[in-house]
């Protein structure tokens, strides 16, 4: 049985349906009767009518193709950019490509590249996940207020090395600006995290009013210690508020989890080290780089771009 799919308009008629009802009209039937029995339209008849020239073939759909070429449209030069840079960076993303393509002058919507892409088949529509929450999250409109922090465990299969060492991301992260500063250590502990939120201040070039962080041992201790958490002790001496979210709630801290989901895809996914410092190398590499990738929650502007835009508002 035929049905109808979600892209088709109507349910086209058969090849065999044209056919018998223009012979059963030119063999001297009336045009009601011909419409009703095959339940077609009078206009339908009539074009098929015109058409039909005793073959089955000259009532054959024939393409709807438009011989024209929209105005819009991509031109030769903005895909050869495209496929040249598919081509030299073969796992790249929709954002990265878009924030290469602007440098060479491309201005069209970062939604036009991606159905480009699409029809090259080199991107799948994705299933939209449900969201965990609906809630209401203010995020600050200048630099400084609100950093998120939090550590990623570092892939054992990236690493290529002799020695038995594990490696663990600290990511901070700018809210208003989405500026990340990324730095590796081999431990896991309150002596990293003090020494990471050190070089993150020299790294932005300020310290913010809040740095907010989830319960992990590395950024507080619980209830049961009666000693201060060194990482607040450094909070405290640079008057810095140390805002802890709720246990098991990582979307609280939403905007450093999911800079870890792209760090996955973009760095970990692709990249071996044999060293500490090859990683500290790469790692600062791929920093650079994502700093300077347009962003769709940012208005397709690069972090770096959004600074400098909060930065110079800041200065009127």
């Amino acid at each position: 049985m035929s049905s109808i799919t979600q892209t088709q308009r109507y349910l086209p008629h058969t090849l065999d349906t044209k056919v018998y009802a223009v012979r059963l009209y030119r063999s001297g039937s009336s045009v009601r009767f011909v419409c009703r029995k095959y339940h077609i339209s009078k206009a339908s008849l009539m074009r098929w009518n015109r058409k039909y020239d005793g073959t089955r073939e000259s009532l054959m759909d024939k393409s709807h193709r438009s011989h024209n070429t929209h105005p819009s449209t991509h031109t030769e030069q903005e895909m050869k950019w495209i496929s040249d840079l598919l081509r030299r960076n073969p796992h790249i993303s929709v954002c990265e490509l878009y924030g290469k393509l602007r440098k060479k002058g491309y201005t069209r919507h970062p939604g036009s590249l991606y159905r480009v892409l699409r029809r090259m088949g080199l991107r799948t529509t994705k299933t939209p996940k449900k969201k965990q929450h609906n809630g209401h999250y203010d995020t600050p409109a200048e630099l400084g207020v609100k950093w998120q922090m939090d550590v990623k465990y570092v892939p054992k299969a990236c690493y290529v090395g002799q020695t038995l060492d594990k490696f663990y991301q600290y990511t901070m992260i700018d809210e208003a600006s989405r500026e990340r500063f990324i730095f590796p250590f081999m431990e896991q502990s309150s002596y990293s995290t003090v020494e990471f939120v050190k070089m993150a201040i020299r790294y932005f070039g300020y310290k913010p009013q809040i740095i907010q962080t989830d319960n992990g041992f590395e950024f507080t201790y619980s209830q049961e210690y009666h000693r201060t958490h060194p990482f607040d002790i450094l909070c405290k001496k640079l008057n810095i508020r140390h805002q802890l979210i709720r246990p098991r709630t990582p979307q609280h801290n939403g905007k450093v989890e999911r800079s870890h989901r792209t760090d996955q895809e973009r760095f970990y996914d692709l990249i071996t080290f044999y060293s500490y410092q090859d990683l500290i190398t790469q790692m600062e590499r791929y920093r650079r780089r994502v700093n300077n990738t347009p962003m769709s929650v940012l208005g397709w502007m690069s972090p770096m771009e959004m600074r400098r835009r909060l930065e110079y508002t800041l200065n009127q």
